[in-house]
């Protein structure tokens, strides 16, 4: 089985408010889960980790475990710098972010191969509008 996972998270000032959302579909194209959270004082960077991660937690979530191991996943983002930091293109030199990125290689070790992709924003307006919504919510 394959999973596409569609992130994004933002924050009006940086750090300020800040929100994820994902938006996570099958191989078919059908979406199985949505994020979207608020995330209090955050970091724009940070909230883009996050919003990958809180998509991992829906995925452990609905995919049984002994699924897991033969599922691929592909993660699309409109954030570069997250994108090639867990491509090993950029080191990760922020201790928060470091974190972050501990977690989300933590979670997508679980899955057979996940891959990241860099994708401009006009193909992420999904997730966009979700990490949007729950910054509205925070707000």
């Amino acid at each position: 089985m394959k999973y596409f996972i569609h992130a994004d998270g933002g924050a009006r000032g940086n750090p300020g408010p800040s929100g994820a959302g994902a938006v996570i579909r099958d191989e078919y194209g059908s979406t199985i889960a949505m994020v979207s959270a608020f995330l209090g004082r955050q970091t724009n960077n940070f909230a883009e980790y996050e919003a990958v991660i809180r998509a991992f937690d829906e995925l452990l979530r609905i995919v049984p475990e002994s699924k897991r191991s033969k599922a691929d996943v592909v993660v699309k983002m409109d954030s570069e710098l997250v994108v090639k930091q867990m491509n090993r293109e950029y080191k990760v030199k922020h201790p928060h972010l470091k974190e972050q990125q501990a977690r989300l290689v933590q979670h997508a070790g679980a899955f057979r191969s996940v891959t990241f992709t860099h994708v401009p924003r006009a193909q992420n307006s999904d997730a966009d509008a979700l990490a949007n919504e729950a910054m509205d919510r925070g707000a």
